[in-house]
């Protein structure tokens, strides 16, 4: 799902937290001068915030993108060309929704939310995230990429059905008409994203080892009668159907999986995206 806008974004009020407070992020940019590195040229450089093992409040990760999507639209309008960016966490459990989401897709009383919840400016509708979901936040400019919000979307599911396939056997695929990741009829990615002068913010969520039951709370993405799923759901599922029973599914602990679903998301990101990554300090981590 997707949110475009060429003017200036704000934050939409929320339930639980006004507009979160900025973090810098001056002190730690990569920039690029545009004689070094032109459209389609060579790799792009991407700085990486990887903090993947990290519970992340999400009105910080929120904030922080924003800050860094301002430094970027800036930096179009001095001609100059910053490094993109890509953030990795997991996030402390809270509820999102896209700036048209209907509100008929939650189906617990706002005033007494579960969880902190949000109406934010990406596209999509409700959604959950928790521990055991890997997030990836990309900040790149798609003008030395492909200004094309369907190649961005289609390349984002890319990333994730290509970690499926290489590191878990896993046949996932689309389906029409619906943005995200799936598995049989499970649906175990979503994306939403926002682009505002052809920068990116927002992203990916990829349901590793999640707790699935808050979930039930909610019409996740808007989609009806059909289910989500994680990668540690369907490995327990086919270790039993090939008759193995627990024991080859406790061969991987939850640990294990998260790293091992981040070392392929990574990985299978810069091949998609062609960038290298340089990997930075997360001011959320040291602020």
């Amino acid at each position: 799902m997707v949110a475009f806008t060429n003017s200036m974004f704000c934050s939409i009020p929320t339930w639980k937290l006004g507009n979160p407070s900025k973090i810098k992020h001056n002190s730690i940019t990569t920039i690029v001068t545009r004689p070094t590195l032109t459209r389609c040229q060579a790799k792009r450089c991407c700085d990486c915030y990887d903090m993947y093992k990290e519970l992340v409040p999400y009105a910080k990760a929120w904030s922080w993108q924003k800050t860094i999507v301002d430094e970027r639209k800036a930096q179009i309008e001095r001609d100059e060309d910053l490094a993109d960016t890509l953030i990795v966490l997991q996030h402390q459990p809270v509820y999102t929704l896209g700036t048209g989401s209907s509100e008929e897709n939650i189906l617990f009383d706002v005033k007494n939310a579960p969880f902190e919840l949000y109406r934010t400016e990406r596209g999509g509708e409700v959604t959950y995230h928790g521990p055991g979901q890997l997030v990836m936040y990309p900040i790149i400019n798609l003008r030395y990429h492909k200004m094309d919000l369907h190649w961005y979307l289609r390349s984002l599911e890319e990333v994730i059905i290509r970690v499926l396939s290489s590191s878990f056997s896993m046949e996932a695929s689309r389906i029409d008409g619906l943005t995200g990741v799936w598995v049989g009829g499970r649906k175990l990615a979503a994306i939403g994203i926002r682009v505002s002068q052809w920068v990116t913010y927002h992203g990916l969520a990829l349901n590793v080892t999640t707790d699935l039951s808050p979930f039930q709370q909610i019409v996740p993405c808007g989609i009806r009668n059909r289910q989500v799923g994680s990668i540690k759901g369907l490995l327990r599922e086919h270790s039993h159907s090939n008759g193995h029973g627990t024991e080859n599914h406790q061969c991987i602990d939850d640990v294990q999986l998260i790293d091992i679903t981040h070392k392929s998301l990574v990985k299978e990101f810069c091949e998609v995206f062609q960038v290298d990554l340089q990997c930075k300090p997360s001011p959320l981590l040291i602020s």
